[in-house]
């Protein structure tokens, strides 16, 4: 009996020597979802060849189990700041369909005229709506 106590004793207190905390990576995940999600249309070239080596060195950190929180903490790091340091392509060039956009010429410049108004009225009905049922839950509370 009190050698079985030893040996889980034992066992206990190896398992207490090892146990480490395991740093949160929702973080570093996070960071590692946006910038696959980026639009990878409106950055240039050099840009997301830098997030993608660091992406690859994150997801490395990521599904590393026995990486430590400065491994953790480096890999955020160096992944917000290529994130932050992205180059946007200039847009002056970039073609858009001819059925997303209308050309508006008003004299000497002409604007790209995006979305409609076609949800006005429905919401000017609704504000009616609820400024006449105020209207009306007003004049019920005086009398």
């Amino acid at each position: 009996m009190q050698e079985e106590v030893d040996e889980v004793y034992s066992e206990l207190v190896r398992a207490f020597v090892n146990l480490r905390l395991k740093p949160n990576k929702d973080l570093l995940a996070d960071l590692i979802n946006k910038a696959n999600g980026l639009n990878r249309a409106n950055y240039t070239s050099e840009s997301l060849k830098a997030v993608d080596a660091e992406v690859a060195k994150a997801t490395a950190v990521l599904n590393n189990s026995e990486a430590t929180k400065e491994e953790v903490e480096s890999a955020q790091i160096a992944l917000q700041s290529v994130l932050d340091k992205l180059v946007t392509k200039d847009v002056s060039n970039v073609q858009v369909p001819s059925s997303d956009v209308k050309v508006v010429n008003n004299g000497e410049s002409s604007a790209l005229k995006t979305g409609d108004n076609s949800m006005v009225v429905p919401f000017a009905f609704t504000g009616l709506l609820a400024f006449a049922s105020g209207v009306i839950v007003f004049k019920k509370k005086k009398d």
